[in-house]
């Protein structure tokens, strides 16, 4: 049964071709012949497929200009561009391939690692070329059952690289047609498609393409492998039953091959599979309006075009719409990289009411995937209103199960009482340590291209910031009267604590190689003066008892996350201990601070006036989201105009 959909629309599809097109006469540049026989056979599957162009990720001389992950990447960023939107709006990310850059781990995750995206849920269908749907099936599900307000569904294939010649070099440039014909049908390239709640369509600001149904279903108990890498031409053994890559290779196990024989029942199984959904009423009574066929060759036209007459579910040819001949088969991509492509070209012809059928046959071992959207109105179109429709508040994410940071304090283990407060203070915490790690600096600290002089750069401007530390604290605790007269002499002792770290961390700058011996000459970037002053205006209020919040945020990154990036700085920079002795210093005694800071929460709840329940904790975690997104801006300014490189 096809899988329905209430809430769920297409808001953006986007596509990237690497490199320029390749027309059929210098494909040879890139897929050179093997043998005799090349030539002949090529000439024939050209005449057959109707391409007339497609893209390579390689090239000529076989070095590859995109990853496969790349090319995803690519296209999630032109898909979000066209709607507007930020990686930082999606929750769920989903790919479809036959294939990433790794055999493990899944190439979501690589694509995630690609593009260094914040914590998401993650789905990696590997298959074919219906894999495209089961990556959107996924997504959809996530929107349309509230997991996440918007979705990411990617495709992406790269089989270029395993065509090269140089690929067939242990068979002596010898083999069978199987293997030979995939070389000139299939090329590179990726798609992906954006889902979320009703949004206007970039290209048509005044209608919504919805998602209707997703279905897919495989046949591959029924008949046996089409298509298929990694099993020696007769199936009889896996690659990995060969002592080695180069014996399994010579055996051509490793070579991309497709039985052509098989073909005529894949189409066959998969307008049956049509008909049986059509007859169980999931096919709309007006039929269908734009028909986005997927096929491997254009000899496949009248198969597909007599199959569906035969059923009495024929779709005229000129609803009939394919990017095949100047796109190439891209396999999983293609279904994607045809939406996108539609959408951006075809959207003239749209009006609301009309449906779009999307249809994938895939010929790994036969699967069947359909996809039925339908165009809608947008509801506030006669408003004069053309701009994207306010996303939905995204829905929190769970906590990443790699490169975790924990809060400074576990909500689980909470003192009576504080549980509230600190799951508030946690969730604000992963979400300023997700952003901190993704900011130009860490990036290149995690990437060992940190050098001593972006070392230094830190340094400079940190170090002004730190001297601040211990003034705001202290003219916080003068402003602190009546009963939190206990309170202001806790702070007291932590900024008296703190007084000289400045003068610590500016000796490492020293020692490091920095050349200011003037603590006043130094200066805070943007984000430092804008923390600072924040903090002092704040510290000048009656009362100031939100400064905690400001406290969790920054010892909180001393505790938490430096210590996780000392070990990296140690391996890229050539520098002694004595370089790193503030960042030592803090990463082992702010967990003095932070059980200092629990106990001054605990003194402020027990302290609160009854008729202000709750305006404390209100207080604290408002003052925390402020100080981690200035303590992010002044992160984000460190590198300055470096960070590009």
């Amino acid at each position: 049964m096809p899988v329905a959909y209430s809430q769920v629309y297409v808001q953006s599809a986007g596509l990237f071709m690497p490199g320029e097109p390749v027309a059929n006469d210098a494909m040879d540049t890139y897929v050179a012949p093997l043998n005799r026989l090349s030539e002949r056979i090529k000439r024939r599957i050209l005449a057959e497929n109707g391409i007339q162009q497609r893209y390579y990720a390689i090239a000529p001389d076989g070095s590859t200009v995109f990853s496969n992950a790349q090319m995803a990447q690519r296209a999630i960023e032109a898909c979000l561009d066209l709607a507007g939107r930020k990686l930082a709006d999606v929750g769920y990310l989903a790919s479809g391939s036959s294939g990433g850059d790794t055999l493990m781990p899944g190439f979501a995750s690589m694509i995630q690692g690609e593009m260094a995206a914040p914590p998401m849920e993650l789905l990696s269908v590997h298959g074919v070329c219906a894999a495209s749907v089961g990556a959107l099936q996924g997504a959809a599900l996530a929107v349309e059952h509230g997991q996440h307000a918007n979705a990411l569904a990617v495709a992406s294939e790269m089989p270029s690289r395993l065509f090269k010649k140089s690929r067939y070099a242990a068979q002596g440039y010898d083999t069978d047609f199987d293997a030979h014909f995939l070389r000139w049908m299939l090329s590179d390239g990726a798609g992906a498609v954006l889902l979320g709640a009703a949004a206007p369509i970039p290209q048509r600001p005044d209608l919504c393409l919805k998602l209707r149904w997703t279905h897919q279903r495989s046949f591959a108990g029924d008949y046996p492998v089409c298509m298929q890498l990694g099993l020696t031409h007769d199936r009889a053994r896996s690659h990995l039953d060969f002592p080695s890559w180069s014996e399994a290779e010579a055996a051509g196990a490793l070579a991309l091959r497709q039985d052509i024989r098989l073909l005529p029942h894949l189409f066959d199984v998969c307008i049956h599979e049509y008909a049986r959904i059509a007859h169980q009423g999931w096919l709309p009574e007006r039929g269908i309006d734009h028909f986005l066929c997927h096929y491997s060759s254009e000899k496949f036209i009248p198969v597909v075009d007599e199959l569906l007459n035969k059923a009495q579910l024929a779709i005229p040819r000129e609803r009939w719409w394919s990017n095949l001949a100047w796109r190439g088969n891209t396999g999983a991509a293609s279904i994607f990289v045809m939406l996108a492509e539609y959408l951006q070209t075809q959207h003239a012809q749209l009006k609301a009411g009309d449906t779009m059928l999307c249809f994938v046959p895939e010929s790994g071992r036969f699967t069947a995937g359909y996809m039925l959207l339908e165009v809608e109105a947008r509801a506030d179109a006669g408003q004069g209103k053309t701009s994207v429709a306010t996303p939905a508040k995204p829905h929190a994410e769970a906590a990443p199960a790699a490169e975790q940071i924990e809060p400074p304090h576990d909500p689980a283990t909470a003192p009576a009482g504080l549980a509230p407060l600190l799951t508030e203070l946690a969730s604000i915490w992963h979400d300023y340590r997700s952003q901190v790690w993704r900011t130009p600096l860490v990036q290149r600290i995690r990437s060992g291209r940190m050098q001593s002089a972006d070392y230094v750069r830190w340094m400079s401007q940190w170090i002004p910031q730190v001297r601040e530390g211990s003034l705001w604290m202290r003219e916080g605790a003068a402003s602190l009267t009546g009963d939190y007269a206990e309170l202001a002499s806790l702070i007291g002792v932590h900024a008296g604590e703190e007084q000289n770290d400045f003068k610590i961390l500016h000796q490492d700058y020293l020692n490091a190689g920095g050349t200011v011996t003037d603590i006043a000459q130094l200066q805070r970037n943007p984000g430092g003066q804008a923390l600072n002053s924040y903090l002092h205006s704040l510290a000048a209020t009656s009362n100031p008892v939100g400064l905690l919040g400001a406290i969790y945020i920054i010892e909180g990154t001393g505790q938490r996350i430096v210590p996780s990036l000392l070990p990296l700085l140690r391996q890229s920079l050539a520098l002694g201990p004595e370089c790193f002795r503030f960042l030592e210093y803090h990463g082992a005694n702010d967990e003095n601070h932070l059980e200092r800071w629990l106990l001054a929460v605990q003194m402020v709840m027990a302290l609160e006036d009854p008729a202000q329940a709750g305006s404390a904790a209100r207080a604290i975690t408002a003052t925390a989201r402020h100080t981690a997104q200035l303590y992010l801006m002044q992160f984000a300014h460190i590198l300055g105009d470096t960070a590009k490189d």
